[in-house]
């Protein structure tokens, strides 16, 4: 006797289910399976990305720090550190043919003078105008304390002439600043006397480079002649002498004429 078996409503129902329940699993396993994927790519994607902006922040920050620096020390080199002074003395002149008659008011002459002086430095750069009421040469003086030199530019030649610092009669940067603040407060009575220099450019400078920046950029491209005091040239033809001119200037209480003689 065969049996035969008809399956019911019921259990084709149930394996339906169970069929649906698994596809929805599956489905769900692979959304979780991508969408973990996608997470972990946005999260190295959003890393690179903050890796990159701060390696630009820093380089930028780098870039904005040595230009901080850089404009700091170019401002430091090239800004003047000094300040300009002026004043003006005047001096009895006994050579002068006026003051030599007897009987009359001394009549005295006066140097103007425009100075730079840098303490920093330890250096005076005086600018001598054209004089109103004397012989002399307007001229660019410096007065280098570190390298222990003097430097004349004479504004109507052109040429250079240098020597060794006279400290004796040359002020130091600082007696200096005090002594233009002297002069411009009124409490120095700016009448004085001469001391004077007699010079002779005995050669040629053919390179000024090693005498320090200041006065380089005074001298270079110039006709540049070292300096000697007549006393101490011996056997010194004076025949030998063509010109001669003056330069007026008060490195210190008193004026300075310096006479400046060449061939």
């Amino acid at each position: 006797m065969v049996k035969i078996a008809f399956n019911t409503p019921t259990a084709v129902q149930k394996e339906e289910a169970r069929q649906d329940v698994e596809a929805l699993v599956s489905r769900t396993v692979r959304a979780q399976i991508l969408t973990g994927k996608e997470l972990r790519v946005t999260t190295q994607e959003k890393e690179s990305s903050s890796g990159r902006c701060m390696l630009t922040l820093l380089g930028l920050s780098f870039i904005l720090a040595g230009l901080i620096v850089g404009g700091a020390c170019i401002y430091k080199y090239f800004m003047p550190k000094s300040t300009l002074y002026r004043g003006e003395m005047c001096f009895f002149d006994s050579e002068d043919p006026i003051n030599s008659l007897q009987g009359g008011e001394p009549y005295f002459l006066p140097v103007t003078e425009e100075a730079d002086i840098r303490e920093d430095d330890n250096i005076a750069i005086i600018d001598v105008p054209v004089p109103s009421f004397s012989d002399s040469d307007p001229a660019a003086i410096i007065h280098d304390f570190e390298k222990g030199m003097t430097a004349y530019l004479d504004l109507l030649l052109g040429n250079c002439y240098l020597m060794p610092l006279n400290t004796s009669i040359v002020m130091p940067p600082k007696n200096l600043v005090e002594l233009f603040g002297k002069l411009a407060s009124g409490k120095y009575l700016p009448h004085t006397y001469v001391v004077r220099e007699d010079l002779v450019a005995v050669e040629e400078i053919r390179d000024v480079s090693n005498l320090g920046i200041f006065i380089y950029q005074l001298c270079n491209n110039r006709k540049s002649f070292r300096l000697r005091r007549r006393d101490l040239l011996l056997g010194f033809n004076k025949r030998a002498i063509d010109k001669c001119w003056k330069i007026r200037h008060f490195p210190n209480e008193f004026i300075v004429e310096t006479k400046i003689c060449q061939e």
